[in-house]
């Protein structure tokens, strides 16, 4: 059986990671498969809008951490997985799914993938992309309100109650644990094009 590679990508919110792990993809194409962690976010169908809207999704106890790690070692061991559709207007997950089909490099994005030990072990490279936090803030707001649906005073509110003690606590402590550090976010080309030449290195190898 070949060897699949697990590349971890994370960082704080908005730090640039879904452009990193996007720019991989799009360079190594069918070779790579990306799945982000907030596909895994749980359902709360049980609960009305107003208050699944009030929930902390930057907690670890937010996500089905566990499936996703099912998920993984299904993809390791050549296996295709159906993975969750999740709604951020909503704020729960939708009914279909997505098949995802074995691939020779699996990427995982996600702001808080270091933080469980067992998803991290499953990781050959781990990366995390860094970036200013006050630029993390203003990409956030611009994303939120813009693709998401979400009012200034709610992506705010939610930043200074959760978002930034959540990463304090959860994301940045992790950054001991990765292979590589990417500054500047996703606008580090010269960092990113060394990652991906490696990438093209391990695909060649395999």
């Amino acid at each position: 059986m070949k060897k699949v590679i697990i590349i971890g990508v994370s960082g704080g919110s908005a730090s640039g990671k879904t452009t990193v792990a996007n720019r991989i993809k799009k360079v190594c194409k069918d070779s790579v498969e990306l799945i982000s962690h907030d596909f895994y976010y749980l359902p709360h169908d049980d609960l009305p809008f107003e208050e699944r809207a009030k929930l902390n999704y930057d907690h670890p106890t937010a996500f089905d951490t566990q499936k996703l790690i099912q998920d993984i070692k299904d993809l390791k061991e050549m296996k295709s997985i159906e993975r969750p559709v999740y709604s951020y207007t909503e704020h729960t997950r939708l009914k279909e799914t997505v098949t995802v089909n074995p691939a020779k490099v699996i990427i995982v994005e996600g702001f808080m993938i270091f933080e469980n030990s067992e998803l991290r072990d499953l990781m050959d490279i781990k990366i995390f992309v860094d970036a200013d936090a006050d630029e993390r803030l203003i990409r956030r707001i611009m994303r939120d309100v813009n693709e998401r649906g979400r009012s200034l005073e709610s992506v705010i509110t939610q930043y200074i109650s959760t978002v930034k003690p959540m990463h304090e606590q959860f994301v940045e402590p992790y950054k001991k644990y990765v292979d590589v550090i990417i500054p500047r976010g996703g606008l580090n080309d010269v960092a990113i094009d060394m990652l991906i030449h490696r990438i093209k290195a391990i695909l060649k190898e395999e």
